[in-house]
């Protein structure tokens, strides 16, 4: 179970730049139950298995100043007991059909998904509906699961001055928007939580209208639609609370911050402001600027890590993310660790950056390097039709933020359409330093 948006990004949504792109894409249907619940199921009889996964529209940028952390709490507390099962006893009857299970909150959604035999997805549908509806949330279970929460947070954020550093920075990033609210919530606010408002967060979001079930595997749909009909057709529709995307102010100013940690070597993260494929006015221009990143940091053959990393030396570590999956505006993001025997200053290395970033605005880049960087995304995308999980996810994620999953069969189309000139425009527009926030991890100074 996930705690953080880039934690989630590394475990689940490893291949969500993955939205499947085929010559022939696979049959997939969608249909609507009366409360609301929408279903979509993609065929794909490789294999005699199914994923079922069952996508909520809630996650931490939903969560009010104060409330943060509670999606993932319930994601925890779902699992305690409910009508049908007591703690333990769904996970159970799933191991000794063979099943594999686990659930992930993100910033935008919490998602539920269980991998069997295509001839048991009834017995995952009913979990899953059961999971939605009359979860007990019982405040003696509530009590314990809360410390182990707390004990999440510190060592996977507070010990982990990287994963921390990342916290903070999208703290400062996001001024006028809830992705600033880490998924795992901040540790007074976890203090304080209690088991009234998790039900009351249960009951404004837990609604079938408020969610999607995805599907993917060898399964015919009039047998999946007669099943989720069983099981989830009876559950009614409640209203939800209005959840306006989160958008960003688009000149917020250049924003910075310094954490000092035992470690050998400087940390420098940069983060610039930019739409997702969910607000960006043309799609053209979120696909432009995953293959910015791409072409920045985010391939080996990237300009910052073959002339700073590997030319100069300048850095040991590069890395970066953009996630264009976000119902609400999203960052580009690029982290660096110096290389002290040939650079200590943070201010001369972000001078350094700058010089990179600022060539692919004077000049667009060749068509050839554009190329690569396609080919990297297309082929992620090829590969990712081998797993059905990631399939499953593509459509979920698609369907939570707002798109439309068919989105997925056309990847390939429109990552071609992208130009040299739209990733110079794009590098214009958005990497500049108005949109900028950056994080800085320096060594402590030993004052013995």
């Amino acid at each position: 179970m996930n705690i953080s948006r880039s934690t989630f990004v590394l475990s689940f949504i490893a291949w969500l730049p993955l939205m499947a792109s085929a010559a022939t894409p696979p049959a997939t249907h969608d249909f609507v139950l009366d409360n609301g619940l929408k279903v979509v199921v993609r065929e794909d009889h490789r294999s005699p298995i199914v994923t079922a996964q069952l996508w909520i529209k809630v996650g931490s940028s939903y969560e009010p100043p104060g409330q943060s952390g509670l999606s993932h709490a319930l994601e925890h507390m779902v699992y305690k007991g409910s009508s049908k099962a007591c703690a333990g006893e769904f996970t159970a009857i799933l191991e000794k059909l063979g099943a594999s299970e686990n659930a992930v909150t993100g910033t935008d959604f919490t998602v539920f998904h269980q991998t069997l035999s295509s001839g048991h997805a009834g017995v995952a549908f009913e979990i899953l509906a059961d999971l939605m509806s009359t979860a007990e949330l019982d405040a003696q279970d509530f009590t314990p699961e809360l410390k182990v929460i707390q004990e999440e947070r510190r060592m996977r954020v507070d010990d982990e001055i990287t994963v921390l550093a990342h916290e903070r920075l999208n703290s400062i990033a996001h001024p006028a928007s809830g992705y600033r609210t880490p998924t795992i919530g901040w540790m007074h606010d976890l203090q304080r939580m209690n088991a009234v408002q998790l039900q009351q967060w249960y009951q404004a979001w837990y609604s079938p209208d408020n969610a999607t079930l995805v599907v993917v595997g060898d399964v015919a749909p009039e047998r999946i639609k007669a099943l989720a009909q069983q099981h989830f057709g009876h559950l009614e529709r409640r209203a939800t609370p209005a959840a306006p995307a989160p958008v960003e102010l688009a000149s917020a100013g250049e924003r910075s911050l310094t954490l000092h940690a035992p470690i050998a070597a400087p940390r420098l993260i940069m983060s610039f402001n930019t739409p997702s494929l969910a607000t960006a006015v043309d799609r053209r221009t979120a696909h432009a600027l995953r293959l910015l990143d791409v072409l920045l940091a985010g391939s080996n053959s990237a300009r910052i890590k073959q002339q700073l990393q590997l030319s100069e030396a300048i850095f040991t570590e590069v890395d970066s993310e953009y996630d264009a999956f976000n119902r609400g505006d999203s960052l580009l993001t690029i982290s660096t660790q110096l290389n002290p025997d040939k650079l200590k200053d943070p201010d001369e290395a972000l001078a350094r950056l700058w010089k990179v970033i600022d060539a692919l605005k004077d000049k667009a880049p060749e068509a050839v390097e554009l190329e690569r960087a396609k080919n990297l995304l297309i082929a992620n995308a090829v590969y990712a039709q081998d797993d059905l999980l990631g399939q499953a996810g593509t459509l979920g994620l698609l369907e939570t933020i707002g798109l439309d999953w068919r989105l997925a069969d056309q990847e390939t189309d429109e990552l071609n359409k992208v130009t040299p000139l739209d990733i110079q425009q794009v590098a214009k527009t958005y990497l500049t330093r108005e949109r900028l926030s950056t994080a800085t991890i320096l060594p402590e100074k030993n004052n013995g």
